[in-house]
């Protein structure tokens, strides 16, 4: 089911009247409810995927007790190798397979032999890249004795499967979610308007921006070899603005739905396009994924305190896991490798935790100094998104030729100019809108609080209005295919 969709638009008011009007006191009864909305939520794609979840939920929720139980080390390790084996068996084999044998059989063909090597019609699970890594971070934490394991089944099912952030998540850890499916939530008032409107500023993300630049995106990327350099790079400009608006759009919504059912979700970015250098980029973009990797592979691989080859090698390995994890294709690898090498000269140089800070705090505007960073940093990763959007690596390096060329001087294509001048305004309304709001949680989360009642409300209507008019066919979010 698409958030941006009727069907969720009837399905998510009929939870909540249930939730909060029908079965309020009960908390296992809300718990129910939860794992039922959630199995239907995910269902309305393909109800046959529901048995992965299922397998995911008992196989953790039986190691995590068997974990906490077990005195030796060696079962317990055994134990945690049966769910990561478990759970990295299931992802590898529904993203990975077809990706192993095609170069599997390509690599004997490089020195003169021939393999056969059959592929298989496989369906991508939606969010299973998600879901996976939810459930085993809890057994990596029981593991780790950072957690103790709940014998409460509904409550950790409801947490592995949680509709709002389940197939593109953020990615949330037990320690954080699971403790607040067994608080008592009531409702209140003013988290719910907090929600509601985080909601709508997902959807202005997502349908205003993402969806529009989208078009434009696809056209230059599906018929680059008739573009220039300029009209190459505007392409990629309008990719960067669609993968944020896409992605950061869901999220918002997702974190606004579980806030009106009484939960509170980790924030998944924080303005990572205004960020002075790569390491501020990514402490700011997709940030349950990358401290997940952080948290899981980087510190127990050693992180950056051992030998400077270690670290190196630590760098690169984070880095390529996470472009894997994105998909089954070299052009992930390769962003993942890029984004290694724009990150390593800050790690080795000790510069790399330099801006933890908000780009000028304080102030209504950012130094030349500031403008600059935020430029460049900016431009390295649009630079890498063409990775990101690319077919394959002979489609980027095609790219990359051409706007590393004389024709990116040339005056980009126009593509109707009166459509390409409304997104372009709607899009410096949106980085306008977005800086303002750089310090929150979401960018519209305090603005017209103190305005009067009848100024707000223009505000919503004129966002919901602009949702109305730029908006067009049903588009699932990008992050749905990782």
């Amino acid at each position: 089911m698409l958030f941006n969709s009727i069907d969720f638009a009837l399905f998510l008011p009929i939870v909540f009247i249930l939730y909060w009007l029908v079965i309020n006191k009960n908390l296992r009864t809300q718990n129910i409810l939860i794992i039922l909305s959630s199995y239907i939520f995910y269902a309305w794609w393909d109800w046959k995927f529901l048995f992965l979840i299922l397998f995911s939920t008992i196989i953790d929720y039986i190691i995590g007790l068997k974990i906490y139980k077990e005195k030796k080390e060696k079962k317990r390790l055994r134990l945690l190798w049966g769910s990561i084996s478990a759970n990295i068996g299931i992802l590898a084999f529904f993203k990975y397979y077809n990706f192993f044998i095609e170069n599997f059989t390509s690599a004997f063909s490089l020195f003169g032999s021939e393999i056969s090597a059959s592929t298989l019609n496989i369906i991508l699970p939606v969010g299973i890249s998600f879901y996976t890594f939810q459930t085993l971070s809890y057994t990596l934490d029981v593991y780790g004795k950072k957690i103790e394991p709940t014998k409460d089944f509904i409550s950790f099912a409801a947490f592995v499967s949680f509709f709002p952030q389940l197939v593109a998540g953020p990615i949330e850890r037990a320690v954080n979610l699971l403790p607040q499916f067994n608080s008592v939530r009531k409702f209140n008032h003013s988290n719910t308007i907090n929600g509601l409107r985080q909601i709508l500023w997902g959807f202005f993300k997502k349908i205003v921006i993402a969806d529009n630049c989208a078009e434009y995106a696809n056209l230059i990327f599906n018929n680059s070899a008739d573009y220039s350099g300029s009209t190459l790079l505007l392409g990629a400009f309008f990719f960067t603005m669609q993968i944020y608006g896409d992605f950061s759009g869901y999220s918002d919504i997702a974190i606004g739905t579980a806030r009106i059912f009484g939960f509170k979700l980790m924030k998944n970015f924080a303005s990572p396009y205004f960020s002075r250098d790569i390491a501020e980029f990514w402490r700011r973009w997709h940030i349950s994924l990358s401290s997940w990797f952080r948290d899981y592979l980087y510190i127990p691989l050693g992180g950056s305190k051992g030998h400077k080859w270690v670290t190196i090698r630590n760098i690169f390995m984070i880095f390529i896991v996470s472009g894997f994890w994105h998909g089954a294709n070299w052009t992930f690898i390769f962003w993942g490798v890029l984004h290694a090498l724009y990150f390593l000269p800050l790690l080795l140089s000790r510069k790399n935790r330099k801006h933890l800070d908000v780009v000028a705090e304080g102030k209504s505007f950012p130094s030349i100094k500031e403008i600059l960073s935020m430029l460049f940093t900016f431009t390295l990763v649009m630079l890498a998104w063409i990775l990101f959007r690319a077919e394959n690596i002979v489609h980027a390096f095609n790219i990359y030729t051409e706007i590393f060329s004389i024709t990116l001087f040339e005056i980009p294509s126009s593509f109707g100019l009166g459509n390409i001048k409304s997104i372009t305004i709607l899009i410096f309304l949106f980085i306008f809108t977005e800086w303002i709001g750089r310090h929150n949680n979401y960018a519209i989360e305090k603005i017209g609080l103190k305005w009067k009642k009848p100024f707000r409300y223009c505000m919503y209507y004129l966002i919901i209005f602009l949702i109305f008019w730029f908006g067009g066919n049903e588009q699932e979010f990008i992050y749905f295919q990782f």
